[in-house]
């Protein structure tokens, strides 16, 4: 089986790789990415390519599954931008693999695309995915379901899934997710669980945590198994201000959403950090997701709780750890950082 994976250097291709260089099945992976890694992974050969102008039919090509990930969280400050590439180079990738006559297609949704949620209910992979208004990110996931369900319409023979994982830690994507989401003013050794008293935490933030790795065995299984449509990916448990503050051994101080709101907008806008405000929004609105289908139709099961997950995170943010590839090297800051702050912390979305 020959596998294509686009984004395939980031948080999660990493880990879909490491899930399929152990697979039997598997005997290639082309991964493809705009810049080509230093790292290393079994199975695996690189081609260099930008999903929203190369050709990509060439490549896709003779491929039995395509896993379709590349996206864009930075620039934060450029939606032109972001939704050429996410929503503009979906639409590309969809249509490389019909015209490819790839059999198998595999795309990475998210928790972002659902719509707002009512409270501690858990919603299944029916509730509707028209996300969540001011983010972004939630509303390029909504535009690209609807893509997706236009494409299954019309390819009836392309077997096609959709994951919608929750958020997705690991601690060799520790320097990757700091660049992404709190920018280059926070410290690694102050990423210490006891060393603060009180976690601010914005009141009815709840949100849903799982391992890197867990979501690539999720891909593997999905690319090998004989199933199609969504499937949501989270692990337990439920991350609240209690558990997350548990986590950092503090006492947790519950603030107005709208007082965290205005000063995210605050700290975005005078680019002391890269998060727009509708993350906020995003992580407050977003339902709890069941993951029943997952566990009984895909045969997927975490392997890391999610509590123990954040930890993880926790602990590469402090030892500042990372992997030889463009997203998640921590050489790609520069000495002091200096190439995040030459970006304008979230203007751009490459730091070379």
């Amino acid at each position: 089986m020959r596998v294509l994976i686009t984004g395939a250097s980031g948080n999660v291709g990493t880990s879909v790789l490491a899930a399929l260089a152990h697979e039997p099945s598997v005997t290639e992976i082309v991964g493809i990415a705009r810049r080509l890694p230093r790292a290393h992974f079994e199975k695996t050969s690189w081609q260099r390519a930008d999903i929203t102008r190369d050709e990509l039919l060439p490549l896709f090509k003779g491929a039995d599954v395509v896993i379709h990930l590349a996206w864009l969280i930075q620039p934060s400050r450029d939606e032109a931008l972001t939704r050429r590439v996410n929503v503009e180079g979906s639409a590309r990738v969809f249509a490389a693999v019909a015209s490819a006559g790839v059999p198998a297609l595999v795309y990475a949704s998210s928790v972002g695309a659902y719509s707002p949620g009512h409270g501690a209910r858990a919603v299944d992979e029916s509730w509707p995915t028209n996300g969540i208004a001011s983010s972004f990110y939630s509303r390029h996931k909504a535009e690209v379901e609807r893509l997706l369900d236009r494409f299954e319409a019309e390819h009836a023979d392309v077997r096609t899934v959709r994951l919608r994982p929750a958020l997705i830690f690991k601690r060799d994507a520790a320097t990757g997710i700091r660049r992404l989401f709190i920018g280059p003013l926070l410290p690694n050794r102050l990423v210490r669980p006891g060393l603060l008293p009180a976690l601010p935490y914005p009141r009815g933030l709840r949100t849903q945590a799982v391992h890197s790795l867990d979501v690539g065995e999720a891909y593997r299984l999905a690319a090998v198994k004989p199933v199609q449509g969504a499937f949501n990916i989270a692990a337990e448990p439920v991350l609240d201000a209690r558990t997350i503050a548990s986590v950092v051994r503090a006492r947790p101080l519950e603030l107005s959403p709208s007082v965290v709101r205005g000063a995210a907008w605050a700290s975005w806008k005078l680019r002391l950090q890269p998060t727009s405000p509708g993350w906020l929004d995003m992580g407050i609105g977003s339902p709890i997701m069941q993951t029943t289908r997952a566990r009984e139709q895909l045969g997927w099961q975490p392997s890391r709780s999610a509590t123990q997950t954040l930890g993880e995170l926790l602990e590469g943010l402090r030892e500042g750890a990372g992997l030889q590839t463009p997203p998640l090297d921590p050489a790609g800051s520069g000495p002091l950082r200096a190439r995040e702050f030459a970006t304008g912390v979230g203007a751009v979305d490459r730091l070379s």
